[in-house]
């Protein structure tokens, strides 16, 4: 086995792996969310379905999507692989069960990935496939460049012919796939809505540690850092990014 192999196949080498993967995947929960927030713009969705056809069409993005499938993957395998060494080396577990709550969340991290994994397959199910795989509503919108209004209407697939958006007679036409109506619909389900909020709080419980033991694995997280991590570790990724993921579905229910 080469010393690159040996590196990564130890504790420190697995950890730095989950350590990247986990820092990668946390910078892209930001992009994500900000880009989400489209669909809160009261426009029928234009706004929301440009975005999704940008970074599924954008060639650069696509790329880093495939890194961030390969990351998802990668993260998941290294925690198994680290729970399960875990477990083998500690057999028994402790007679007293600490009652911290940070100490809970880094107990659990195996159970709370579990769920998030759990999560991001019916996620892509739901939205991901359908909408690579052509099976989501088509819509053509037409929005009067003066008075800033738009009109939408469901057109048939003999009227699309791709994603198109153009100017005529000051009307701004745009066809596109209606994957803001595919969002609407699976969000009437009380069971998706509520599956939704259950991962996104595992989601805040796994970053509260998660994010900290990164900066923790790269040497970063002391006194000097320590406190600023912390303040972003807690109130960005475990408390407003999960509330404004958990915030869309509780939106399309009660809307």
């Amino acid at each position: 086995m080469s010393n690159f192999s040996k590196a990564f196949s130890s504790t420190l080498g697995r950890k730095l792996i989950m350590c990247l993967t986990g820092l990668f995947l946390c910078s892209f929960l930001i992009v994500h969310l900000t880009g989400n927030f489209q669909l809160f713009k009261n426009d029928g969705g234009l706004a929301f379905n440009q975005y999704a056809h940008f970074m599924t069409h954008f060639t650069p993005i696509k790329v880093v999507s495939y890194l961030l499938y390969s990351s998802i993957l990668i993260h998941t395998i290294w925690a198994l692989i680290i729970t399960l060494k875990n477990k083998k080396a500690r057999p028994v577990a402790y007679a007293i069960t600490p009652k911290d709550g940070s100490i809970w969340s880094s107990r659990n991290m195996g159970v709370l990935g579990t769920i998030l994994f759990v999560f991001i397959v019916v996620h892509m199910a739901n939205f991901w496939y359908k909408y690579h795989q052509g099976y989501t509503p088509l819509i053509e919108y037409r929005t009067d460049l003066n008075s800033g209004a738009t009109m939408s209407r469901t057109i048939s697939e003999s009227e699309f012919t791709g994603y198109v958006s153009y100017i005529d007679n000051g009307i701004e036409i745009t066809k596109s796939e209606d994957l803001y109506l595919e969002v609407s619909n699976a969000f009437q389900q009380w069971w998706l809505v509520l599956f939704y909020v259950i991962a996104m709080a595992a989601l805040s419980f796994h970053l509260v540690h998660g994010f900290q033991s990164a900066f923790q694995t790269l040497g970063w997280n002391n006194s000097k850092y320590r406190p600023l991590i912390k303040f972003i570790g807690v109130w960005i990724f475990s408390i407003l990014i999960p509330i404004g993921f958990a915030a869309m579905p509780i939106y399309f229910f009660f809307k």
